[in-house]
């Protein structure tokens, strides 16, 4: 699904009611999906509190409030910016049974503030009685641990261009109402939306392709598909990971952990000799270990898909030789990785159809040092012109690219995710979507939301910091919500 501007998503409004819908219906609608969304996404119940404006964005927080409420079991409360009197009239309808309070004070459970203080039509920096309330939700972030959900768009950041204007809103989370909002998806904004979230509507939703497209289950189809009750592992594919070295042992046996939790039939771990040795004791126990001097004997294997690179570390010359011919002359899909991405460019090895490239920025600067200073969204779009090969681009809003495609923005993550051994843990993961027989460009993005919404139940389950061992670990149930549509 395409994203918006918002003179788009304004015309799917009048769309909407000029199609019997009333704007009342609308509200109705978006406020109640919201609430059940925000309901789903924070499970340990405690307190809500709406910071509203006199718009109809703070209607729709105060209908989502009264749902949180109801049929979830919050306390709810609501701070104004502005006296009732003056508020929209459809508004003012929705205050009926909610509290309009002076503070908040801290009550045990957990603390959740509601940004219905402007709309998607709101310009520039936040001003007068606006700003006292974000401040006020700062102060409260920071003291109380509270976390901010904004309504549609964080109040003080550009829907449009992205841009973040001073004393904006710092939401954990941001729930795009019917459509996703296009400049919120940009690196620029990550700062201020948070995680991303979709409320379908029905009736607000944006029709046909676009340039850009959040990863999202209730936007893309792919990954959903049951096995068959007489699956078996011949079906799920063959995983060979071609990883680890001495003195990286860990990337290897992440990346292996990472292909056995994605639902590969078969995972063998391709180590150096003298490596094995020192794998071999932590090696998991689905996984077996194959000593491997020379990459390029993988040519004549049978599997299903390669992962090359996590771990591998300095190479010798001959290695780094048979590991180039090994990825130049691949027969099935190929993730390209960390160490395998300095091979890559070393020998000016032009990437195909087969491979998907998964870089950090650091690594992307090394592949690419001529695109490191624009945009992440422009560079992306750059690298794969004119190229078949398929590039995830990690970072805090990971970009999955393929020329002539919609540029798709990962909306799952945290910041707790931020430690070494997580993107080995993605290269085993996407390896096992890629032999189970998912496109490339499909495996991408839903390699790159399994991941970050796993880290985010770790995270709600168990606090911060969340390991890759931890992500590893509630990659079935990020699966479950991706199936579900539940995030």
């Amino acid at each position: 699904m395409a994203t918006v501007s918002v003179a788009e998503m304004r015309g799917i409004e009048r769309k909407a009611m000029d199609a019997g819908v009333t704007e009342s219906e609308l509200m109705s609608m978006a406020g109640e999906a919201l609430g059940n969304a925000l309901g789903r996404a924070f499970p340990e119940v405690g307190t809500a509190v709406a910071f509203v404006g006199k718009g109809h964005n703070a209607g729709d927080a105060l209908i989502a409030l009264r749902v949180l409420e109801e049929s979830f079991g919050w306390r709810v409360s609501v701070r104004a910016a502005y006296p009732v009197e003056e508020w929209a009239a459809l508004t003012k309808e929705q205050l009926r049974g909610l509290a309009l309070v002076e503070s908040v004070h801290a009550e045990p459970g957990a603390l959740l503030l509601l940004d219905g203080l402007l709309g998607i039509g709101a310009k520039g920096a936040p001003r007068g009685a606006i700003a006292d309330l974000i401040r006020e939700m700062e102060i409260l972030r920071h003291t109380q641990g509270a976390v901010v959900a904004a309504v549609d768009n964080p109040t003080g950041v550009d829907p449009d261009s992205g841009e973040i204007f001073p004393g904006a809103v710092t939401a954990d989370a941001t729930f795009m109402i019917g459509a996703a909002k296009r400049g919120l998806l940009l690196g620029k904004a990550a700062n201020a939306t948070g995680t991303l979230h979709l409320v379908p509507v029905a009736g607000l939703e944006a029709e046909g392709a676009g340039e850009r497209e959040l990863i999202s289950p209730q936007t893309m189809d792919f990954g959903k598909n049951l096995r068959s009750f007489d699956f078996h592992k011949g079906m799920a594919g063959r995983v060979a990971i071609v990883a680890g070295s001495p003195r990286f042992t860990g990337a290897a046996l992440l990346s292996s952990l990472g292909a056995i939790r994605g639902g590969a039939g078969l995972v063998t771990l391709y180590a150096p000799s003298a490596a094995c040795e020192a794998i071999r004791s932590r090696l998991p126990l689905e996984a077996m270990l194959s000593p491997c001097d020379e990459p390029s004997s993988l040519l004549s294997l049978s599997c299903d898909a390669v992962v090359v690179g996590p771990g591998l570390g300095e190479m010798d010359a001959a290695y780094a030789d048979g590991l180039a011919e090994l990825i130049a002359h691949t027969r099935v899909p190929t993730v390209i990785d960390a160490d395998a991405l300095t091979t890559l460019a070393e020998r000016d090895i032009q990437p195909g159809p087969l491979h998907l490239l998964t870089p950090h920025p650091g690594e992307f600067a090394r592949l690419a040092p001529e695109l490191a200073a624009l945009p992440r969204e422009e560079a992306a779009r750059a690298f794969v012109s004119g190229t078949a090969a398929t590039l995830l681009l990690k970072g805090a809003r990971t970009l999955i690219a393929r020329d002539a495609q919609a540029l798709r923005h990962n909306s799952t993550g945290t910041p707790a995710m931020s430690n070494g051994g997580q993107g080995d843990l993605l290269s085993g993961l996407l390896g096992a979507l890629l032999a189970g027989g998912m496109e490339i460009f499909d495996a991408a993005a839903l390699g790159a939301w399994l991941c970050g919404r796993a880290a985010e139940i770790s995270l709600s389950e168990n606090g911060s910091p969340v390991t890759a061992s931890d992500t590893a670990e509630y990659l079935g149930l990020a699966l479950q919500d991706w199936r579900r549509g539940t995030r």
